[in-house]
């Protein structure tokens, strides 16, 4: 089934607005203090991010019959767990990096002390931030920080992903090796923004099972999409240094099948996620257009 890529851009660029008037409502204003880490939090969530796994929770949320204001806190959670992330991949005892959203990372712009208390702030509030939702049930919240926490962190989750990550430079690995990498590191933040969406929205066992399935292809889509990137797109287009993962001699789709393998790859997941959506008896459009819009990104 063939849906339009148009639909889900316009979609994201209406969520970011909505997000980026939360989180600006929700993050200290640098005038508070701590001042320096607030600034640095600020620098770095608003950067101009895609917004994608806040985006992701909405859409799912919406999918399974939730409103909006249900939903947004828990999609900024997700971001600043995302953004907390990506500051420390970047500090130089992880990736090493100088350049993220398009703009100097955030301990190149403060320090590496600031940084490092940014992310771990924003990790914290992103808990705060669920705890607080009076729009949702204390059993809902409770269900979310469970589930939020359990893919954020270890094992299995996105702290794995990154430590095994790590672990796998300099030296090969296996394709299986990888793709549990990318499960972890980025495939689980993924799944638990579409998790998430479907605990506030009330889904059933199996539509979570159906919709798990495909944020699962959708993890893997996106993150084998931004291996092939990274050997082909350049600065400008990614908003971040390319070629760092040849240079270091980490693991990527490229380095162990080549570009062509890697787009099969990418046509394998993507056949998966819509089928994991025939599945689904709701609304599944938009669903589809976000599978599309992953699958012909640029950047």
């Amino acid at each position: 089934m063939k849906h339009s890529t148009t639909d889900a851009r316009e979609f994201f660029a209406s969520c970011r607005t909505q997000i980026d008037a939360e989180l600006d409502r929700l993050i200290p204003k640098e005038s508070e203090s701590p001042q320096r880490v607030h600034a640095a939090i600020r620098w770095s969530v608003f950067a101009g991010g895609k917004r994608f796994r806040p985006a992701l929770l909405l859409a799912v949320g919406q999918t399974f019959g939730a409103p909006t204001d249900h939903l947004l806190r828990t999609a900024c959670a997700l971001e600043m767990i995302h953004t907390y992330s990506l500051i420390h991949d970047d500090l130089p005892s992880m990736d090493d990096d100088d350049l993220r959203r398009g703009r100097a990372t955030c301990h190149i712009q403060f320090d590496e002390a600031t940084a490092i208390l940014a992310g771990d702030a924003l990790l914290t509030l992103a808990f705060l931030t669920i705890a607080q939702d009076e729009q949702l049930s204390a059993q809902v919240r409770v269900e979310l920080v469970d589930t939020i926490a359990s893919h954020a962190g270890t094992p299995g989750g996105m702290v794995a992903g990154q430590a095994r990550d790590l672990a796998a430079e300099d030296r090969d690995v296996t394709q299986e090796e990888l793709q549990e990498i990318h499960l972890e590191k980025t495939g689980a933040l993924i799944r638990v923004a579409a998790h998430s969406g479907a605990i506030i929205a009330g889904a059933t066992e199996e539509e979570i099972n159906l919709v798990m399935q495909y944020a699962l292809a959708l993890g893997m889509i996106f993150q084998i999409t931004d291996d092939f990137l990274d050997v082909t797109g350049t600065a400008e287009q990614l908003g971040k240094t390319p070629g760092k993962d040849a240079r270091a001699r980490k693991a990527s789709y490229p380095a162990i099948l080549g570009l062509e393998g890697t787009r099969a790859e990418i046509e394998r997941y993507y056949r998966d996620a819509h089928l994991a959506l025939q599945g689904i008896k709701r609304p599944t459009e938009l669903l589809g257009s976000i599978a599309d819009f992953i699958r012909h990104r640029e950047a």
